[in-house]
């Protein structure tokens, strides 16, 4: 991996970073904000006229915009495990939602402390079990020892939590009940570049809101913001079915129960309306924390020397292709937002293949640390992009659906590759493949995979998706087969395609103090 990596940037013409050779007090800072189950589609700078997001609309034009950025496993758990790591889901092993990753990692957040940077974490972190609180100081943090205001599991906005570091070390749980979870999160936030911003050390910085992942209702989001979407009527997309996805993983939920209630009660009722005016509420509610950050750099005059990141960690179907949620390679689900300034470098748009396990190898690309990019990191860096430099664009993204979002059941696994014009998928229950010209057919209705004029077309990124499968050691098994072979009895991971981690460093009881 590692000559493969020295060829790629001697190809794009530099080993190094924005940062130069500086040192670590003059590398930039690093703001990285994501949003939950955004879509790239619903933001004003995106085209959509119903949404209502100023300031993301102004980050835009100051910002890259990767137009063909995805999630390499459009599920939480996944995203955030290959976000940090730099590995895909294969390598992880983070095959659904609410295991607990493996500590054996070199991250991110590793290779920045390192290089001097101070880290600090606050929002949801779900690389852990969902009832399990995080951790201590140390291994399980993945590397974020710095500043700790994290979580792992909630999206009930108005009945937050996290959990932090007391004075005498121990976790401290804080509730947060009555008040907006992603407000207070980014005051926290706020107060944090506040104390780092004239200390003579770089800083990075991870914030992750709640919103715009469902419950998608009233009480879930501002009332001012709600206001905003109270009488407007949405019209269903272009590519609603009415018969449910049979490849759907959780249609039975708390939004319908069965073809007829999905098709009476969320449909043609105001199920549908409700929840997307208040899906669309949330995305403003976003865009007012995003703004308060961006306004904080400007009057703390940090901001030319500070790289801001904004994005999703998947998108959300919502009634397209007859489904809900995510976890599937369509582009409402698997396609996410990805702005990104950074000082003195190109703004305007990109359609670049950005997947997941590049963001960390071109972060650190980006700060001038090319050459303490891990070996074991299997993503590419893009600085090069970033920089408006020439260099050798991925083909496409490989993306992994590795089974259900949070359940041991067999039956969702799929594959698929991403390029800038087409879509090509496979799934493992009965091995049926889906071709989509996005170029042609930009909602992906019309699979064309058994089409003769496609044949080439299939041929190549069939391929090209089999080339990469074995270079990751993927070898496309049934969702049980991982809970069999990779997990420990507490589903702590302890294996993933190239083999088995090291031994799970001893953990203490966590004691929490309210």
């Amino acid at each position: 991996m590692k000559n493969k990596r020295l060829l790629y940037l001697l190809g794009a013409g530099t080993l190094t970073g924005l940062a130069g050779t500086a040192g670590a007090q003059q590398r930039p800072n690093i703001i990285y904000m994501m949003a939950d189950q955004l879509r790239a589609d619903v933001l004003g700078y995106a085209g959509d006229e119903l949404a209502v997001t100023p300031n993301l609309d102004r980050f835009a034009r100051q910002s890259l915009d990767f137009t063909n950025a995805v999630s390499v496993s459009p599920v939480s758990a996944a995203y955030r495990a290959s976000l940090i790591t730099g590995k895909y889901t294969s390598s992880t092993g983070m095959v659904i939602n609410e295991l607990n990753l493996n500590p054996n990692h070199r991250t991110l957040a590793h290779v920045l402390t390192d290089a001097g940077y101070q880290t600090g974490y606050v929002g949801k972190v779900h690389w852990n079990d969902a009832h399990r609180r995080p951790y201590k100081r140390g291994p399980e943090r993945m590397g974020f020892d710095g500043y700790w205001a994290a979580y792992s599991f909630n999206h009930i906005n108005y009945n937050a939590f996290y959990d932090t570091d007391g004075p005498d070390g121990e976790p401290v749980h804080v509730s947060l009940k009555g008040q907006y979870g992603p407000e207070v999160f980014t005051g926290l936030a706020l107060d944090y570049i506040r104390e780092h911003a004239g200390d003579g050390q770089p800083f990075t910085l991870m914030l992750s809101w709640s919103p715009t992942h469902d419950p998608w209702v009233r009480k879930n989001v501002p009332e001012h913001c709600y206001e905003k979407f109270r009488d407007v009527k949405f019209e269903l997309p272009e590519n609603f079915n009415e018969n449910p996805d049979p490849y759907m993983d959780r249609f039975f939920s708390e939004y319908f129960n069965g073809k007829a209630s999905w098709r009476d009660d969320f449909v043609r009722g105001e199920g549908y309306n409700e929840a997307m005016r208040c899906y669309y509420a949330m995305a403003n509610s976003i865009d007012e924390q995003f703004g308060r950050v961006v306004g904080l750099l400007d009057s703390l005059s940090i901001a030319d020397n500070t790289i801001v990141v904004f994005t999703s960690d998947h998108g959300e179907m919502m009634t397209s292709q007859g489904r809900m949620f995510k976890m599937i390679f369509y582009d409402e689900s698997c396609r996410i937002p990805m702005l990104v300034r950074c000082p003195g470098a190109k703004h305007g748009k990109t359609d670049v293949c950005l997947n997941t396990p590049d963001i960390a190898p071109t972060l650190l690309g980006m700060v001038g640390l090319s050459d303490s990019i891990p070996e074991e990191m299997e993503g590419r860096d893009l600085s090069f992009v970033v920089r408006g430099e020439k260099g050798i664009e991925p083909d496409f993204a490989f993306m992994q659906g590795m089974g259900h979002t949070h359940l041991w059941r067999n039956g969702f696994e799929w594959r698929a590759v991403r390029d800038k014009r087409y879509t090509y998928a496979r799934y493992l229950r009965d091995g049926s493949e889906l071709l989509f010209d996005r170029k042609k057919d930009p909602h992906m209705t019309r699979n064309v995979a058994g089409e003769r004029k496609y044949a080439k077309v299939l041929e190549t990124l069939r391929g090209g998706m089999a080339a990469r499968m074995e270079e990751l050691n993927d070898e496309f098994k049934p969702c049980t087969w991982y809970r069999d072979h990779w997990m420990y009895k507490n589903f702590s991971i302890k294996a993933a395609a190239h083999g088995e981690f090291g031994p799970l460093p001893p953990i203490e009881p966590v004691r929490t103090r309210e």
